[in-house]
């Protein structure tokens, strides 16, 4: 078992319990998965791009990333439908928490200027950040990125208010801006 997962189902849980006055476990707010996501933009105009944001993003999370296809086609983004535009991962179990213990240990303090995230949540008790480059992550090899790319992270959590899905991810050690 991850050291994160392990520490959420030994100490926080109960401990989220206790503080929430919930009457059952089940009531208590858990992260259900998480979604990263990139949209690729050049990878209409370069195909090269795609494969190697590919292996980027397989090195990041674990497991290969689907790739998302465009619904329609729009002429004013020179897109065509069922072009390649992006690439996205859901993370879940053991992977999930190993990349969130990784995320707020080891990436988040590689970030230049870092002082914290903001606390908005979206309304229904998920969170979403983007970052503008992946190469704070240190599995990736500076030498083989050819290109920035930014991409996005979504916390689907169980809790029902935006309180609860903050105090859930401050306890898993998610930084916050205080």
């Amino acid at each position: 078992m991850s050291r994160l997962r392990e520490k959420f189902y030994k100490e926080i849980l109960p401990q989220l319990k206790k503080d929430n006055s919930y009457k059952n476990v089940s009531q208590v707010p858990v992260l259900k998965k998480m979604i990263i996501s990139m949209g690729l933009a050049e990878a209409v105009k370069d195909k090269n791009a795609m494969q190697d944001h590919i292996k980027e993003m397989t090195l990041l999370s674990g497991q290969k990333p689907v790739i998302t296809m465009a619904k329609k086609s729009i002429a004013n983004f020179k897109l065509r439908e069922d072009t390649p535009i992006g690439l996205k991962v859901t993370l879940r179990g053991k992977r999930m928490y190993d990349f969130l213990d990784r995320f707020c240990n080891i990436v988040s303090p590689r970030i230049r200027d870092f002082r914290g995230f903001p606390k908005k949540c979206d309304g229904s008790g998920n969170y979403s950040l983007g970052l503008n480059d992946q190469q704070i992550y240190p599995e990736i090899n500076l030498d083989d990125v050819k290109r920035q790319q930014g991409m996005n992270i979504t916390f689907v959590t169980s809790a029902n208010t935006d309180s609860e899905c903050q105090i859930l991810l401050k306890s898993l050690g998610f930084p916050f801006k205080e």
